[in-house]
């Protein structure tokens, strides 16, 4: 049975494994996701090797506490559960933690009792999100001891995407997707997703790709079904559809159905 991300996260891909979506042969191959964030195909494909790639820093700690000792950091969340109120919650949020096991038993405490487990920080590089409405932080499939002993066959790693896209290699499987909304896919698509990704960063990633595939690794990458991303790939792949609803807006009626796309790239990729 697959393991369940142990986070949530603003554009996770849960959905699109418990859809059946995405079914990666991992035999022989070495599985590498530069944009990590919940990890939930991580999770799911259960690959033999990983390299783990994400630019947050607490996250990737997060990540590599529980890989190190998955007990005492679910004992610590559980401690943060059992005192969760709305004054606990903002005062734990603006608290410095000063070992690695503390830090992310809070990052996983805000993660589960934020705003929509949302990531986002001030100027100041302080995690901002308001308190959420979820009361219930620990779940019946929390399994942090296997989720240590998966982790323990990846190499986890803070950089920039292209850092660790540049290390695929012939018979390497890429996971990428790379932060983006789906709110404005007809509408002002750049400007908005400019705050999250630029395009910029767009373009550095699909010549990253390129290089990638050329090299001999197998590619599939999310992304926004939108004219403009379409044009980027049009010469590497064709664009796959994927139907879902969104899940971000606070209020349940305004979560309408929405597209996203996948880009099967590389001459040996076989979904």
């Amino acid at each position: 049975m697959a393991l369940k991300p142990f986070l949530k996260w603003a554009g996770g891909k849960r959905w699109l494994v418990e859809r059946k979506l995405l079914n990666l042969d991992m035999r022989g191959t070495r599985y590498i996701e530069p944009f990590l964030g919940g990890g939930a195909v991580f999770f799911h494909t259960s690959p033999e090797q990983a390299i783990l790639s994400d630019v947050n820093t607490r996250l990737i700690e997060t990540y590599e506490a529980i890989r190190s000792d998955p007990h005492l950091v679910y004992k610590l969340l559980s401690d943060h559960a059992q005192r969760h109120n709305s004054d606990y919650y903002y005062t734990t949020r603006t608290t410095e933690y000063g070992t690695l096991l503390e830090r992310a038993a809070q990052f996983l405490y805000l993660n589960r009792s934020c705003w929509n487990g949302l990531y986002r920080e001030n100027t100041r590089g302080q995690f901002n999100v308001p308190i959420g409405s979820k009361t219930q932080l620990l779940f019946p499939n929390d399994d942090f001891t296997s989720a240590s002993e998966l982790l323990k066959r990846a190499k986890l790693v803070s950089c920039d995407f292209e850092e660790t896209v540049d290390l695929a290699s012939e018979n390497d499987t890429l996971f990428v997707d790379p932060p983006y909304t789906t709110a404005h896919n007809t509408n002002g698509f750049v400007k908005y997703n400019q705050k999250m990704f630029s395009w910029d960063d767009q373009v550095r990633l699909k010549d990253a790709l390129v290089r990638a595939a050329r090299r001999g690794a197998r590619i599939f990458l999310t992304n926004a079904d939108h004219d403009s991303i379409r044009e980027l790939y049009r010469s590497e792949a064709e664009p796959v559809p994927l139907n879902r609803y969104s899940v971000i807006a606070g209020d349940s009626s305004m979560r309408k159905k929405t597209t996203e796309a996948m880009y099967m790239i590389g001459r040996h990729v076989n979904a």
